[in-house]
């Protein structure tokens, strides 16, 4: 247990260090966009907004995960990530709407950014993100997994903004920058509103997965002496976490040794499936359902 503590300790270490890197880099990309008149540094910013969004709510699960379920929380913690997932999406969809209004105009009267400020401030994202995403590489948790795979999409967002301000110190080519940005954002939104709309969905508590609950369905009703099954719910906790509850109409009166056997089939057939909290409730014949 000490051993699982100290691992955790130092996974929350990393994650806080590299969120208040990003943190702060956010809002000198911000400053450097309005300095250097960069709609592409603009929407970097933005979507490294959204990363530190993400990593300091890792941060903030990575500490709640050690805290088991209470009387008000019954479930567990799980379920904030959707919330901050939730929040996450309306920043970077307002972000981005904004990022495209600034830069569609410039795509017909481009303004030429100041290509040395860029050329700069890229070298900087580069550095700041490329160490980043090492620090939170020697991690082996799935959340420090996860964050650096953010984090090497911003090294190669700030490569690419590094390549177009090179191009730009040689070259009258303003209209790469706002053309840069409308990609960037493009891109953002494209996986922005894929999540959000699954997180919606999570929210609403819609089926993890429609085959899953065929499957499930299935391999219960195989089962001998179980003639129907109603009231078949299955919903997520986190998109990670199953929970699954169902009514099993039994055919016949049974013993407790072929309940008890019925049910260890039932553990056998489900075990495939990511259930973190399974109920199910045996219904004897012309028993009514107290849930009808």
């Amino acid at each position: 247990m000490a051993a699982h503590n100290h691992h955790h300790d130092i996974s929350s270490k990393r994650i806080g260090v590299v969120f208040f890197l990003n943190f702060f880099f956010t809002i000198i990309e911000f400053i450097g966009g309005i300095l250097t008149n960069s709609t592409a540094i603009m929407a970097d910013a933005v979507h490294d907004l959204g990363d530190t969004l993400s990593i300091g709510l890792a941060w903030i699960l990575n500490k709640l995960s050690n805290k088991h379920p209470n009387d008000e929380f019954t479930y567990g913690f799980y379920r904030f990530s959707l919330l901050g997932a939730l929040i996450n999406g309306v920043v970077l969809i307002t972000g981005s709407a904004w990022v495209l209004s600034e830069a569609i105009p410039k795509l017909l009267e481009p303004e030429m950014p100041h290509a040395q400020g860029m050329f700069w401030l890229a070298i900087l994202g580069v550095a700041v993100n490329g160490y980043a995403a090492r620090k939170i590489s020697k991690g082996k948790t799935l959340n420090e997994r996860i964050l650096n795979w953010h984090l090497m999409e911003d090294v190669l967002g700030w490569v690419s903004v590094l390549i177009v301000s090179i191009l730009l110190l040689f070259f009258n080519w303003p209209i790469l920058d706002p053309i840069l940005s409308i990609a960037f954002t493009l891109y953002i939104l494209m996986n922005v509103i894929k999540n959000f709309r699954q997180t919606i969905k999570i929210f609403l508590q819609s089926a993890p997965d429609s085959k899953m609950l065929d499957e499930i369905r299935h391999k219960l009703q195989s089962l001998e002496h179980i003639k129907a099954i109603h009231y078949l719910h299955l919903w997520t906790l986190d998109g990670e976490r199953h929970v699954l509850t169902a009514h099993l109409e039994i055919d016949q009166m049974i013993s407790a040794n072929e309940q008890k056997e019925i049910k260890r089939q039932i553990s056998e057939n489900l075990a495939d499936f990511s259930l973190a909290h399974t109920t199910l409730e045996f219904e004897l014949p012309e028993e009514t359902c107290r849930d009808e």
